[in-house]
């Protein structure tokens, strides 16, 4: 078994990994770099990713976040892709909203505990606690080697009980584990990480402390978070407003126990852009599964007072005209890194303007260091493969059997 990083080894994003056995080749993500263009230029040099090359046999997506498949919408249309049957649903869903969004031709699902044979691979996908939902951990099996990806996990989350499960029943004899790192270096990562249970109370206590409309800009696709706020609607007396876009999400994943747009408290808003977007693909049928929860702009300013809507800046210049912004407050439930961007600077100015306090209820999507180490202990690699980090030069202070690899590099399972 032989294994090329092509991305990965000394940042966060963008992970690409070949593994090749007997001439024949799994890739495992395709993901956009956090700071390159979105550009087929940029797409790995993996032979059969721009031409016909029967080695390769397929592409696995771990989970639907941007750096780990956001580059695989350039591969070739007849491209075999192994992923969850919600990250399926959840890409072809965002099509209509964002460019990010994509649709496969030749898809296999994955299924957690399941072994699936490829050629001379027998994948078996393990279900993660992971801000994506529908994320894996992966093991690969082939020429009596083992190699165990973790993909993006954490411990922390409403699905912790998947993280327990691996430490319960690890894979064993696993020759090598590539194995994230993302919070490392990160200040405070050795600290425990607030729980989505422990962020609610957050989210509460400032809902409470609102006179007017609670902005809560997170991610459409954190569907534990977009939980953990429906939750602290509920406690603090207030009816959550979904987007268009966040309603369809939360449906393709086919949970019928998470919220939903046709659910009482909750209520659907359709932004200008997303409206647009409904117009010109023609997608009416879209609107009418939440007729009766619709809330128009005419009626945001009447029923600020007991909302909360879930938000992104491109929903400012729509929020202005319908003048429900008096005593507004903003929570920000995403990496606190974004704010700092140069692109960022409108938004602030938008928030003085309209006089919105902004306060953070957030907690990482990734695992902090105590429980990186009680995973990699738990697995027990013969060789630990630092991967998805900007500090994996630092992995040997934590972890033991460290080997640290270079991206484009090949090398032998040993």
């Amino acid at each position: 078994m032989r294994v090329c990083i092509y991305r990965g080894t000394q940042e966060v994003g963008g992970t690409c990994i070949e593994v090749q056995v007997k001439g024949k080749s799994l890739v495992l993500d395709v993901g956009l770099p956090l700071n390159v263009e979105d550009s087929i230029q940029n797409l790995p040099p993996v032979k059969g990713f721009l031409e016909r090359n029967e080695h390769l046999l397929g592409v696995v997506i771990s989970h639907p976040h941007q750096d780990h498949y956001g580059l695989s919408k350039y591969l070739l249309s007849e491209s075999m892709v192994f992923m969850g049957a919600a990250t399926e649903r959840i890409l072809k869903a965002a099509t209509l909203f964002t460019p990010s969004g994509v649709s496969f031709k030749n898809v296999v699902h994955l299924e957690s505990g399941k072994p699936l044979s490829v050629g001379p691979f027998t994948v078996t996908p393990y279900l993660n606690d992971h801000s994506a939902y529908d994320a894996y951990s992966l093991l690969i099996d082939a020429d009596g080697r083992r190699l165990f990806y973790s993909g993006d996990f954490r411990g922390h989350g409403r699905k912790a009980g998947a993280f327990q499960r691996i430490l319960k029943h690890p894979p064993t004899d696993v020759d090598v584990l590539l194995m994230e790192g993302t919070t490392i270096g990160r200040s405070g990562v050795e600290a425990k990480f607030q729980t989505e249970e422990q962020l609610e109370a957050c989210f509460v206590r400032h809902m409470q402390k609102s006179k007017g409309m609670v902005l809560a800009w997170t991610s459409g696709q954190n569907i534990d978070r977009l939980v953990t706020i429906f939750k602290a609607c509920k406690k603090s007396s207030r009816q959550l407003i979904l987007d268009l876009y966040t309603a369809e999400i939360l449906r393709v994943t086919g949970n019928p126990k998470l919220p939903q747009g046709f659910w009482k408290g909750i209520r659907v808003f359709l932004p200008a852009s997303q409206k647009r977007q409904v117009i010109k693909n023609q997608q009416f049928g879209l609107v009418d599964e939440y007729r009766k929860n619709r809330i128009y702009p005419s009626g945001l300013a009447e029923e600020a007072a007991r909302s909360v809507l879930i938000f992104r800046p491109s929903m400012a210049k729509d929020l202005g005209k319908a003048e429900c912004l008096k005593d507004a407050r903003l929570i920000y439930s995403l990496w606190s890194g974004y704010l700092r961007q140069e692109k960022m600077r409108p938004f602030h100015e938008w928030l003085k303007v309209h006089q919105i306090p902004l306060t953070a209820c957030h907690t990482s999507g990734h695992a902090s260091l105590d429980d990186l180490q009680r995973f990699a202990k738990a697995i027990a690699p013969k060789t630990l493969v630092p991967i998805h980090s900007f500090e994996t030069k630092r992995f040997e202070e934590f972890f033991a059997n460290v080997k640290r690899k270079q991206d484009g590099e090949w090398w032998e399972v040993p």
